[in-house]
């Protein structure tokens, strides 16, 4: 998991969100790894880069048409991170935690 700090809405509040990623594929036999952490962290955070700190209705073209919410900021994760993997590895969930209570979670 990661964090984010994003800002959204007319008010231009922000919010600290955490995001989860899975992802399946199968377990190399030389590595004992679906995917090296080192790898996915690299793309998480190539991601995390695109929104972390930005003002996502504005700053963010993903969000020029949709509202940043939760369940979009899954969406655009997924959608962002399933061209970066290497072959053979697949996206499975994304979830992202505005708060403890408030959480969203994608599949595809």
């Amino acid at each position: 998991s990661s964090g984010i700090n994003a800002e959204y809405g007319e008010n231009g509040h922000g919010h600290n969100y955490k995001v989860e990623v899975r992802v399946k594929g199968k377990v190399d036999a030389q590595t004992g790894m679906v995917i090296d952490l080192a790898i996915l962290k690299r793309e998480i955070q190539s991601v995390i880069e695109q929104v972390d700190h930005k003002f996502l209705d504005k700053d963010v073209p993903f969000f020029a048409d949709r509202p940043s919410t939760v369940e979009n900021i899954c969406i655009f994760f997924w959608e962002q991170l399933e061209t970066r993997l290497p072959g053979g590895v697949r996206m499975n969930k994304v979830k992202v935690y505005e708060t403890d209570k408030n959480v969203a979670a994608y599949k595809g």
